[in-house]
């Protein structure tokens, strides 16, 4: 990797940059510095938005079958396959992802990713054929493309480094679009093995640009003239004003941002079944998922036998340094974020609620950026803690009367991206999860699956990844109107 080491990967090269600024990685586990990458400037934006608008529109990429893209595509799945171990343990150093999920999660399911949409480009309905309708045009037929929508600024956060990037920057590429690449400042590093990995299969140049930067850096981006389209996961925040930026220059955009997920435990749950799912997915990357299950629906007829259950599952994950293959929750990514999630930690005493487990930074780790595993109980759903994405290993318990109070206070939240229902009775399950206000709604499961289009609804965004929805969210349509009998 040493072509790359202080250089962007611009126009398919890896090029100086045009500043001496570096981004810097912090081991959240030491606090030492794992690593650094150039810092993007708007100098660099430029000339790695040029590449792509050149490649886009001369190059043959776009021009080429969605077979030959695919062969693409899995040619760099298989690199990334092949470097599995080294880009894991980057990922655990730069973001403290657990190295057993660093392994086992976060890199395989990056490649999975790529090599689905290989596949999926294969057997989509890219162009279809419709009988007219009017009277005026019954000479013609209707023939609808996808039409690649051109060229992509995909930005993606520092949870889920490499498989965030997959999501949008695989179906993009199958489409036949380019892309401007933002990763995270504080998870960079790992995506030299993403530019070495299309480079050695053959991408042609300007294809895939990446270019870390800031937040200032990232908003030059987004308003490039020459972006067709901006696809975020991040904050509310960011995604309201990446929103505000692509209406003001009529640019797509997809927002899949924020949540703060209802788990309702039915009344006739198998508690320590749904307790063997429900915890690891809980506290999956630390509690820094945005799809985690952080709201508990529970009825308040058996209140103390659910919330002693969930303590007892949340107490038993081994908890402490990511690079030990046993642990399952480490240290927050940042200081910022182990500061903004202690902040949460009082808040939730202030509000009243009881601390069942953990409640703030540990002693024993002076070291690092650790929380501790936290449980809140006697949580009204109207507290800040249950109304606010705090992204760490912080839950709250809240008692429902009746069904019809779990699904209304389900759906109390300005967020809509996922949720689950667990319960004996699957039918029942499935009839309560088609009331819940999300995008995305498990029965006795609370994840997500690549053939089911994932997003969100009221302030956790819009747009679609994943599925076909996926892949048609990089296309725009066009219908052509030839003769009745021309298209074959």
């Amino acid at each position: 990797m040493s072509d790359s080491e202080g250089r962007l990967f611009i126009g398919g090269q890896w090029v100086e940059p045009s500043s001496s600024e570096w981004l810097v990685s912090i081991n959240p586990a030491t606090e030492q510095e794992s690593g650094r990458v150039p810092a993007a400037n708007a100098e660099d934006v430029d000339r790695a938005v040029a590449a792509a608008r050149e490649a886009f529109d001369r190059g043959p990429w776009p021009r080429m079958s969605v077979e030959e893209r695919s062969v693409v595509l899995r040619e760099a799945a298989a690199y990334l396959r092949e470097h599995t171990e080294e880009i894991a343990r980057v990922i655990t150093s730069e973001m403290g992802s657990p190295i057993a999920q660093s392994i086992h999660v976060q890199v395989p399911r990056a490649y999975q990713i790529w090599e689905y949409f290989a596949d999926l480009g294969k057997t989509f309905q890219w162009t279809e054929r419709r009988d007219a309708y009017d009277v005026v045009n019954q000479a013609s037929e209707i023939v609808i493309e996808h039409e690649p929508i051109g060229v992509v600024a995909a930005i993606v956060p520092w949870n889920g480094p490499q498989i965030v990037a997959a999501m949008k920057c695989a179906p993009a590429l199958i489409s036949g679009c380019t892309v401007v690449l933002k990763p995270s400042e504080e998870a960079a590093l790992s995506f030299s093995y993403l530019a070495e990995a299309f480079r050695r299969a053959g991408l042609p140049d300007g294809v895939l640009n990446i270019v870390p930067a800031d937040r200032v850096v990232s908003e030059h981006l987004v308003s490039h003239p020459d972006v067709d389209k901006v696809s975020i996961t991040g904050s509310v925040a960011a995604g309201k004003r990446v929103n505000e930026l692509c209406a003001a220059q009529m640019k797509h955009c997809t927002l899949e941002l924020g949540g703060k997920s209802a788990a309702i435990l039915l009344d006739d749950v198998d508690l320590h079944a749904a307790m063997a799912s429900l915890g690891p997915i809980m506290a999956f990357i630390n509690g820094q998922a945005c799809n985690a299950p952080t709201r508990l629906l529970v009825p308040r007829s058996r209140y103390d036998e659910y919330a002693s259950a969930l303590v007892e599952t949340m107490r038993a994950l081994p908890y402490g340094d990511p690079s030990d293959m046993n642990t399952f929750v480490g240290p927050l990514a940042s200081r910022r974020q182990r500061d903004r999630v202690a902040s949460y930690l009082e808040l939730g005493k202030q509000e009243g609620a009881t601390v069942a487990l953990g409640g703030g930074i540990p002693a024993d780790r002076p070291v690092g950026w650790y929380v501790e595993k936290t449980v809140f109980t006697h949580v009204e759903n109207s507290m800040r803690i249950a109304q606010e994405e705090i992204f760490g290993p912080v839950y709250c318990v809240i008692a429902y009367e009746d069904e019809a109070d779990a699904i209304r206070i389900a759906n109390d939240t300005p967020f809509g991206l996922a949720g689950s229902v667990w319960t004996s009775d699957p039918k029942r399950g499935f009839e309560v999860a088609r009331q819940i206000v999300a995008g995305t709604v498990g029965v006795n499961s609370h994840t997500i699956d690549m053939a089911g289009p994932f997003g969100g609804m009221k302030d956790s965004g819009f747009g679609r990844e994943c599925g076909t929805e996926g892949i048609a969210d990089y296309t725009q349509l066009k219908t052509l109107m030839p003769p009745v009998g021309t298209y074959v």
